[in-house]
Formats: C-alpha cells, sequence, structure tokens
C-alpha cells in the first residue's frame, strides 16, 4: 500500500497551536484562528502567533495577498481572551501586542482581505477593520464594544471605513449589526453564506492575486498615503498601550 501522498511544493503550510498559515499555488496566503471551543478568543499565544504569521507573509515574495479567517465559520473571533489569567504586566504586554498586530495588518504592503463569518467582535473586528476588504457571512454578528469596555480603541481605522457618523454609531453605541447593516455601513464589501464565507474571501483573493503585485501594490501604497491610516492606527495603539498601563486599563 502506497502512503499518504506528497504535499505539492506549491502549498506552504505551517500550524502552530492556536494558528493556521498556509500559501497556495496563487500566492495568496491564509491565516487561520483556531481556538474553536473559545469561539477564537484571542490570548497572548495567538497574538504572538498572528504577528508571526504576518511578519512571514511580509518577507515572502510569493505572497501577493493575504486572508484571516478561522477554522470555525461560527466565530471569526469572539475578541479578547478576558479570561486569561495573566498580572498587570502581563496585560500591558498584551495590549502592546493587540496595536503591534493592528499596525502590522495596516501596514502589510499587498491587500489583506478578512473573511467576517459569525461573531466578530473586539479584538477580532478590529482585525478585519485594519484589512483592505471585508467579506461579510450571513451569519454576522460584528462589535465594536470600545464603550461599553472603556477601551480608547477602533476610531483609527473606522472613521475612514465607514464614515464619521456610522463610526460614532457603532463605538458609541456598542450595538452588535448583521450583515445587511454591515453591508449598508461599508463594514463590509460582499456577502456570502455563512459557511462559504472564507471561500468567498479566497476566491477575491484569488482574482487580486493574478493582477501585477507591483501595480496592486503602488495602488495601495497611494491610498494609504492620501488617507494616513498608518499614521492613526500607529497613534491610537500607543495610547491604548498607555491606557492599559497607567489608566483603568482592562482587569
Amino acid at each position: 500500500m502506497s502512503g499518504p501522498a506528497a504535499e505539492p511544493d506549491s502549498l506552504k503550510k505551517g500550524s502552530m497551536s492556536l494558528t493556521t498559515y498556509e500559501v497556495d499555488d496563487r500566492g495568496v496566503a491564509l491565516i487561520q484562528l483556531d481556538r474553536p471551543k473559545a469561539m477564537n478568543a484571542i490570548n497572548t499565544g495567538m497574538l504572538v502567533e498572528l504577528i508571526e504569521h504576518v511578519a512571514v507573509a511580509r518577507g515572502d515574495s510569493n505572497v501577493k495577498v493575504l486572508v484571516f479567517s478561522s477554522t470555525d465559520y461560527m466565530a471569526f473571533s469572539a475578541g479578547a481572551d478576558i479570561k486569561e489569567d495573566i498580572d498587570d504586566e502581563a496585560k500591558v504586554n498584551k495590549m502592546q501586542l493587540f496595536a503591534d498586530l493592528y499596525d502590522a495588518v495596516v501596514q502589510f504592503p499587498k491587500p489583506t482581505i478578512a473573511a467576517c463569518h459569525g461573531y466578530v467582535v473586539g479584538g477580532g473586528a478590529e482585525i478585519a477593520a485594519a484589512c483592505d476588504i471585508r467579506i461579510g457571512g450571513s451569519n454576522l454578528q460584528m462589535r465594536f464594544p470600545g464603550a461599553a469596555l472603556g477601551v480608547p480603541v477602533g476610531p483609527a481605522r473606522l472613521v475612514t471605513l465607514c464614515g464619521l457618523s456610522h463610526a460614532k454609531y457603532l463605538l458609541l453605541s456598542s450595538n452588535t449589526v448583521k450583515v445587511d447593516e454591515a453591508l449598508r455601513m461599508g463594514l463590509v464589501n460582499q456577502a456570502a453564506p455563512g459557511a462559504a464565507t472564507e471561500n468567498t474571501a479566497l476566491e477575491l483573493a484569488g482574482r487580486i492575486s493574478a493582477h501585477d503585485p507591483e501595480g496592486v501594490a503602488r495602488l495601495k501604497r497611494m491610498l494609504h498615503e492620501w488617507d494616513d491610516i498608518e499614521g492613526r492606527s500607529a497613534t491610537e495603539g500607543r495610547g491604548q498601550v498607555e491606557w492599559q498601563r497607567s489608566g483603568p486599563g482592562l482587569h
């Protein structure tokens, strides 16, 4: 009996304990959050892995598009893991990692797409907002709970994404929005059946990857220079870390 088929050279895969990473032969990199029993709540270990994956993708000249998703279409991420048992110093470090991750996604030089299926809350919603494009699943439950938790995060990426009025509504109310409302606000660019959200994102990534990568990267750079989202994101990140260090912080 023959052994298992060898993995083709065109597909690179990597798996850590909390995330997965792979690159297909089109140059589409896929990062998946993989804590389904915790609704992909983001703890310190997951943050470290996500930052590492983004750095690897950035350094890989074969990567043309980066997609964020999760292994369970019922939840992209329920947000920060507030049950993680860590001391005050580790909480500041965790907030720094969140800020570093948001900046790494915003500053990624090639197109980024988020597969927003199920719960997309808090830190998960911020990752999605940091991406260039978002596909919303029919089961989408998106929420920015900054006001409810007192966390000074969200305006830097959200205002340009959906406008000042919608950003105020989302951030100050902490209300949950479903896919139809998210489409109307411009929070997501396209809708898909819940279980097909990731595949829809990958299909779009494949179409983008067929374009001239230098031309695509140049257009993205021009858009960011006009908008200065990278500068705003960095400033907001420093503020949220200082809030955790010397303000009330998350407990």
